[in-house]
């Protein structure tokens, strides 16, 4: 391959991933947002159906946010490969796993919008076993995006930011807040999994803050600058 067609497609490269981060970050607020009357309100069974095409919709959000994760990951793997292949590899693996669950967490919305349309055409009068069920598909979102927002992210963030890191193909600036920011959500998520605090209160939301500034940061320069073209030839 030629200095041209080098430069050319590092560039390319990251241009995408720049663009993917971005596109992930935006999904994922849209899509929590969307599911507002399933998700957070008392009377979910019937705002549910009320709202069915705003939770669909929400729905093709994390689906956006889910193809996102694996581009990101699939896009930057012949470039880190070239510093450290096992990890480039794992970082795949481990992006594939978090987009399965948070896949698992999409089916379970939607399945709890099929509860409450059911649950509003048929006009239950015995609402136990529909708010039961509706419990569960809840409590199973809450899980996915606990597991692979938050578990998963922290295992992908960590190892692409020790990469860039040892190779400076981003300023370390960037790699040492996903490094931190990495570190910081993972202990988030076991911390809630063991409940010393929810994962949507104040304290989930400030050790979910670094990670989240380390993507916005890494796009934007990743969009402006791209990959350090210099490391990236010197290997």
């Amino acid at each position: 391959m030629v200095k041209g067609e080098i430069t050319l497609n590092i560039r390319k490269s990251s241009y995408i991933v720049g663009v993917l981060f971005l596109l992930a970050a935006v999904t994922a607020v849209i899509g929590v947002l969307l599911y507002g009357p399933l998700k957070y309100g008392s009377d979910y069974l019937i705002d549910g159906a009320e709202h069915g095409n705003q939770i669909v919709l929400g729905a093709l959000m994390e689906l956006v946010l889910v193809v996102s994760a694996i581009g990101t990951a699939t896009t930057m793997y012949p470039i880190l490969r070239k510093y450290n292949e096992t990890i480039a590899l794992w970082h795949v693996c481990f992006r594939f796993m978090e987009a399965v669950i948070l896949t698992i967490g999409v089916i379970s919305m939607l399945a709890l919008l099929s509860l409450s349309r059911e649950f509003v055409a048929s006009g239950a009068i015995d609402t136990t076993t529909y708010h039961s069920a509706g419990v569960v598909l809840r409590s199973i979102h809450d899980w996915c995006l606990l597991l692979g927002a938050n578990f998963m992210l922290g295992i992908n963030t960590i190892m692409y930011s020790y990469i860039f890191f040892k190779t400076k193909l981003v300023p370390r600036f960037i790699s040492i807040l996903g490094i931190t920011g990495s570190i910081l959500v993972f202990s988030a998520a076991l911390l809630e999994l063991f409940g010393v605090f929810s994962q949507f209160s104040v304290w989930g939301a400030l050790f979910a803050i670094p990670v989240a500034a380390n993507e916005m940061i890494l796009a934007v320069w990743l969009l402006i600058k791209g990959f350090n073209e210099i490391s990236y030839k010197m290997k």
